[in-house]
């Protein structure tokens, strides 16, 4: 499903001594299947921006299509839109209310007035897209299960809604290492399991955004700063620290490596990357 954003402009309190300009004409393209980061310092826009994809906020001026609908437009059917595009909010396990882990992820879709047959197949598929097993956790509280189970499973509420656009805010925000991994791990094979699926993942790890994703957004003051593949969007490490962000740290250990005269590529952004130009590099110097 691809979105199109078309000068949006976002004023909170307007007409009041409190206005501030969150969005100011951002405009950008998404095209169906992709994943995109969408990166940014605190207060750049980001969170305004996500909350305008599924129509939580409307625009002060603009406009937002989701497959050529414009949902800014007057009389839109919002629970249409929030079908299609799943909004998964920092710390979602916090809004985890339901007795067992299976009625917590079936509450979307019955309220949808599907079958109990269709119900139950979409609450076991996402709770398995998730990474988690079902006859375990299906009748367990969702409070019994660690930190990061816990927050799959508030994932999986808003898979078995079936969307075709998933935005992910801080997916792994205050996880351990191991939930964190378990958590990309899953996004990751969810995105290559379904090619059409289109993923937006706010982050604030580079990182992570270069391991995943094939395209950054950048934000700044409001504004779209910066878009491009990763390796267009981390060779501008200048750029980017002037904005308060910055490159994955493995890209500033190839940078000074290639300051001290090694004849290597330092546009990389992934440790698999580094370990195969080093390799080379040692190669190369070996034969020599």
């Amino acid at each position: 499903m691809s979105i199109k954003v078309e000068n949006l402009t976002h004023i909170y309190s307007p007409d009041s001594p409190f206005k501030m300009k969150a969005l100011d004409d951002v405009s950008f393209k998404i095209d169906n299947g992709d994943f995109i980061g969408l990166i940014g310092h605190t207060g750049s826009g980001k969170s305004t921006l996500i909350q305008h994809l599924n129509g939580l906020l409307k625009p002060t001026s603009g406009a937002i299509f989701i497959d050529s609908e414009d949902i800014s437009r007057k009389g839109v059917k919002l629970k249409e839109v929030r079908r299609k595009v799943g909004l998964v909010f920092q710390y979602p396990e916090h809004q985890l209310f339901e007795e067992t882990v299976y009625k917590d992820v079936a509450f979307g879709p019955k309220n949808l007035n599907l079958s109990e047959d269709e119900i139950d197949k979409r609450v076991k598929e996402a709770i398995e897209l998730v990474g988690l097993d079902f006859n375990f956790v299906k009748e367990r509280s969702p409070f019994e299960l660690s930190g990061g189970q816990r927050r799959r499973v508030a994932i999986a509420g808003v898979l078995a809604m079936k969307p075709q656009v998933l935005i992910l805010d801080e997916p792994t925000a205050g996880l351990d290492p191991k939930g964190r991994d378990e958590i990309l791990g899953q996004i990751n094979k969810l995105y290559n399991s379904y090619k059409d699926m289109t993923i937006v993942l706010v982050s604030h790890s580079m990182e992570d955004i270069a391991k995943l994703v094939n395209k950054i957004i950048v934000m700044h003051k409001g504004k779209v700063a910066m878009s491009g593949t990763p390796k267009e969007i981390f060779k501008e490490v200048d750029r980017l620290e002037e904005m308060g962000l910055g490159v994955p740290q493995i890209t500033y250990f190839m940078r000074a490596l290639k300051s001290k005269g090694k004849q290597i590529d330092d546009n990389v952004i992934t440790v698999e990357e580094a370990k195969e130009e080093i390799l080379k590099y040692l190669r190369s110097n070996k034969n020599a």
